[in-house]
Formats: structure tokens, C-alpha cells, sequence
């Protein structure tokens, strides 16, 4: 199947995105188009400025379509935010053949049903997710047809958010103009990107650890079984720093893109490290100790609360594969040893897997979501011409009136 390029769009609180990509005959993705700037107008992920944010998105446009040789017109957008919560709903019907034999029907209507869950006004839905079937709620199957029962029952994963938040961030790619054609959530395009099936068959948890927010998703016995986002990540990491060693932003972030680790180092007490000044002038230096400590307590604090998480949903025991992290905060030293630590668990650094075309991204976690939202987009358009209308339809509806 001969499909157009794929345009994916991530308006991240550090960078807004563009990657442009194709299909190739064996399977991988081929990279054709990049474009990148530094994110201005957008705070954990959200749109505090719509001018600035549209400038932003057209200067990552104008690049991704000189590189690719491109007119893009419509993208696939990827979004996240603290606002974003997941939940399991369970749909049941009863089987009404008279020999009790399940079909392909009555799975749609299970489904259905467990889509059917109550909102309040202000949500919509991003995501439904099918995690397993029931047959006379016992029996769990992954597949029930040609199986007989009384009742099947349908565990369904909820992803929703602010509808408000959802839209300004459509607004933003509607001003520019493009059209959106859908959105996906960035922790699921992350996992897309960086997990092979047999990570998701044994259980794994992905955290993209982002500017502004951190994204995590989690697989359990093959299916996807809780997902979130905390509105925390590696500029909080920054603002730390620069609040407790006395330093502007932009030093903070260069002293802990040189020298921060997540791991605090007692040995490294009375060891100091150079600032590169904003302004000129002498030499100024702060101490390493200090820094790594501010850095440790951050992202230990934004590790236990995903960790809480999976407690609370009883899924820690399922990470038989561990933890994969990406994003651009996977690039801060020994973050993979304080997650496996924290997490009793092998932690491994995730990046897009089976991408050609760009250097970058193949051996980029911070490319992990853009790069993932570009295959979601091509199976989306693999599928039958009535479900992907039926995928349109639901982007529509979340988001109608412009």
C-alpha cells in the first residue's frame, strides 16, 4: 500500500516538533523531514500564549518542509498535559444466540457499552483502549468469538482530558493554518516509538520525561493497562536549580545539561564546577554536590509519584521487562540508575526504534513521542477507509467548532 507522507506535530513546553515520515517496503520508517525551535507561548505543555505558540509551530513548519521537500497542509498532532487521567470501565452484554456462541457483533456491542462511560462536561475522550474480555465475569480471553457463554464482559482504558485545554491546543495548528486530522496522547506515541512486542508481552513501563510534564504508560499481560501525566518535569528540574544556587535560568539549564546527574554524590562535597555566564564578567562556580542533590530530589520526586501510581493500581509486580525512559530529561546522567533503583527493576533508555532517514532521531529519547505519533498515524491509515472515518468522525466531534 502506497501511502503520502505522515506529518506529526508535538508543541512541547521546550520545542515545538515537526517530523515528517514515510513508509518503506521493509517495515521501517523513513524519516524525511525535521524541523525544530525552542517553544515559546506554552507552559507544562499547555497554551498560555496563542500568538507566540502559532510562530513557533510555523518556524518548525517552514523546516520540516525545506528538509522534506514537502507542502504539509494537515498534521497528527501529539498531546499531553496534567489534566490528562485514565480509567477502567467495564461494559457487559448478555449472549442472546440461542447456542450461546459469541460473535463478532456481540464484541462490538460489549465494547460499546464500555465505551459508554459517564464524564463530566468539561472531559472528552481521547483514547479507548480494549484490555480484555470476560465471558459470565471469570473467564478472561483475549479473543471470545466462536466461544460460548451467558454474558460477555469488556475492560475497557479511558484515557480523557480537559476538553478546554484539548481545543486551545487544536486552535494553536488551526491558526497557523493546518488542518489537524488526529491526536494521540504522548505517552502512548512514546511507547510506540521505543518498545518492541516482546517488552509489551512481558510488561514494561515507559516514562517520557518531557520539559514540562511527564507522560507514562504502562503494559501488563500484553495489553495496555493504566496510563497518566504528571504536570512536572525537567524545567521544574531547572527551576530548582537556579533558585537554590543563586543562578538565571538559562545557567541553570547549562550547568545541569554539563554537570547534573539524578544521582546525589556525597564524595563530591567541597568539588565546585564553572557557571557559563549569561552576562560576561569573571568566572563563577557553584558546587557539584549542591547541584546533583537539587537535581536528585527532583526527579525522585516525580519517580515516586508514578511509582505510588502503580502501587495504587496493583501494577509494580507486572514490569517483568522493567522500565524504558525517554524523553528529553532520559538525557540527564544516571536517571536510568535512580528509576531502576526506585522501582526495584532493570531501567533501560528508549529510543525510536525501526527509523531511518535521521540520526537525530533514531538515537534521540527526546524524538521518542513525535517519532511514535508518525507510526500511529501510518497504522491509522492502514486501516480499513471505514475506520479511519470513524476515527475522523470522533476527532470531529471531541473537537467541533473551530
Amino acid at each position: 500500500m502506497n501511502l503520502p507522507p505522515v506529518v506529526a506535530l508535538e508543541i512541547g513546553t521546550s520545542k515545538v516538533r515537526v517530523l515528517v515520515g514515510e513508509t518503506r517496503e521493509d517495515g521501517q520508517i523513513m524519516i524525511t523531514g525535521l524541523g525544530e525551535v525552542p517553544s515559546r507561548g506554552i507552559r507544562k505543555a499547555e497554551v498560555v500564549d496563542l500568538e507566540m505558540a502559532v510562530a513557533c509551530v510555523k518556524s518548525a513548519l517552514r523546516a520540516a518542509e525545506e528538509s522534506s521537500q514537502v507542502s504539509i497542509s494537515e498534521v497528527h498532532l501529539v498531546v499531553t498535559g496534567g489534566h490528562i487521567e485514565a480509567l477502567v470501565n467495564r461494559g457487559g452484554i448478555p449472549v442472546l444466540q440461542p447456542d450461546r456462541e459469541i460473535t463478532d457483533e456481540d464484541m462490538e456491542h460489549a465494547m460499546d457499552t464500555a465505551r459508554a462511560c459517564s464524564l463530566a462536561n468539561d472531559r472528552a475522550v481521547m483514547h479507548t483502549i480494549t484490555q480484555r474480555y470476560l465471558i459470565d465475569e471469570h473467564h478472561s480471553v483475549l479473543n471470545p468469538e466462536g466461544m460460548e457463554g451467558a454474558k460477555l464482559s469488556v475492560d475497557m482504558l479511558i484515557l480523557h482530558g480537559l476538553r478546554g485545554r484539548l481545543r486551545n491546543t487544536v486552535k494553536v495548528v488551526r491558526s497557523v493554518p493546518l488542518e489537524v486530522y488526529d491526536v494521540a496522547f504522548g505517552g502512548l506515541c512514546s511507547a510506540l516509538a521505543v518498545l518492541s512486542p516482546t517488552l509489551k508481552e512481558r510488561g514494561v513501563l515507559v516514562i517520557d520525561f518531557g520539559g514540562g510534564t511527564t507522560d507514562y504508560l504502562v503494559y501488563a499481560q500484553g495489553s495496555i493497562a493504566w496510563a497518566g501525566s504528571l504536570a512536572l518535569g525537567g524545567d521544574h528540574v531547572t527551576n530548582d536549580i537556579a533558585t537554590g544556587l543563586g543562578l538565571t535560568l538559562s545557567e541553570a539549564e547549562q550547568v545541569k545539561e554539563l554537570y547534573g546527574s539524578a544521582q546525589a554524590d556525597y564524595s563530591l562535597r567541597g568539588q565546585k564546577v564553572a557557571v557559563p555566564s549569561d552576562v560576561g564578567g569573571g568566572d563563577r562556580f557553584v558546587s557539584l554536590h549542591d547541584l546533583r542533590t537539587i537535581a536528585h530530589l527532583r526527579v525522585e520526586e516525580i519517580l515516586c509519584m508514578i511509582r505510588d501510581e502503580l502501587v495504587q493500581q496493583d501494577l509494580l509486580h507486572h514490569l517483568g521487562a522493567g522500565i524504558v525512559i525517554c524523553g528529553g530529561g532520559a538525557r540527564l546522567s544516571d536517571i536510568d540508575r535512580l528509576t531502576g533503583r526506585l522501582f526495584d527493576t532493570v531501567c533501560r533508555i528508549g529510543k525510536p526504534r525501526q527509523f531511518s532517514g535521521s540520526a537525530a532521531v533514531s538515537s534521540g529519547p527526546e524524538y521518542a513521542a513525535t517519532a511514535g505519533m508518525v507510526r500511529y498515524a501510518i497504522s491509522a491509515m492502514q486501516r480499513s477507509a471505514q475506520s479511519a472515518g470513524s476515527l475522523r468522525d470522533m476527532f470531529r466531534a471531541i473537537f467541533k467548532g473551530r
